[in-house]
């Protein structure tokens, strides 16, 4: 019997992605859940993200019949329903490196911030002054409040809506703005570039094909910039996943003077 090498493990939940044609299914997921003694429930996902929300389906295989779970991180508890919102444990490592770049004392601003993995990785491995966070899901917002509570952390603000009219009602200029959604953010970079201080830094996220990364993605931000006569300046490149074969999700920072 073939067990799956590539899957993904939230909380006490294992999410494997086989084809539906493939035998032996649950004997595979019983298999799973042998070799991991902290797993409690095995699914396999039922097509793609898809919709406003990027929502996943998922077919339940073995073990606990349970979508809800607790997942942590970077000091950080986080409870979420993985069918009701989305969240990627593959980006962990990438939430501690923008952790780790927030200096003392800086306002700090996420956009498309989820059960707020972003704020409470920051809060907790830096010391920031204040992090907003903005969700439009609103069962992620949902998780995400509760999460501050899970975590004790007083500061954190997060609001439930659509960035784009959200932002210019919090109406402040931010040290640092992350921009974690890879499809799309830069119909956002307009928004984000009107909220950054001089000096301040973008986390600028994006889907590439290996043959186009960074250029397809300095180009939209040089495209943006140029509309707010923004100058900037490319601090650093770096893959943080692979969507498909030969494509990756990127994010670039870069600094607005």
């Amino acid at each position: 019997m073939k067990i799956p090498s590539s899957y993904d493990i939230v909380g006490d939940i294992l999410i494997i992605e086989i084809p539906d044609k493939l035998k032996n299914q649950k004997q595979i997921a019983n298999k799973l859940l042998k070799l991991h003694k902290n797993v409690k429930t095995v699914v396999k996902k039922s097509g793609i993200h898809k919709g406003k929300y990027r929502l996943q389906k998922y077919t339940y295989l073995a073990g606990q019949r349970k979508k809800e779970t607790e997942y942590k991180e970077n000091k950080v508890r986080l409870k979420l329903n993985i069918e009701k919102l989305y969240f990627s444990p593959r980006l962990a490592t990438e939430r501690l490196r923008i952790a780790k770049q927030v200096k003392k004392g800086e306002t700090v601003l996420v956009t498309f911030s989820g059960v707020a993995p972003y704020p409470l990785v920051i809060a907790k491995n830096a010391q920031p002054k204040k992090v907003y966070g903005i969700e439009i899901n609103p069962a992620a917002h949902k998780y995400a409040l509760e999460n501050l509570k899970l975590n004790k952390v007083d500061n954190i603000k997060l609001f439930k809506g659509d960035v784009r009219k959200v932002l210019p009602k919090i109406n402040k200029k931010f040290d640092r703005i992350a921009m974690p959604l890879p499809k799309g953010a830069e119909d956002y970079l307009d928004l984000a570039l009107k909220s950054i201080k001089r000096n301040g830094i973008i986390h600028f996220y994006d889907f590439q094909e290996e043959k186009d990364i960074p250029q397809k993605s300095i180009e939209k931000i040089a495209q943006a910039c140029k509309k707010q006569k923004k100058k900037f300046k490319i601090l650093k490149v770096v893959k943080c996943g692979q969507y498909s074969p030969r494509k990756y999700r990127i994010c670039v920072d870069f600094r607005i003077s």
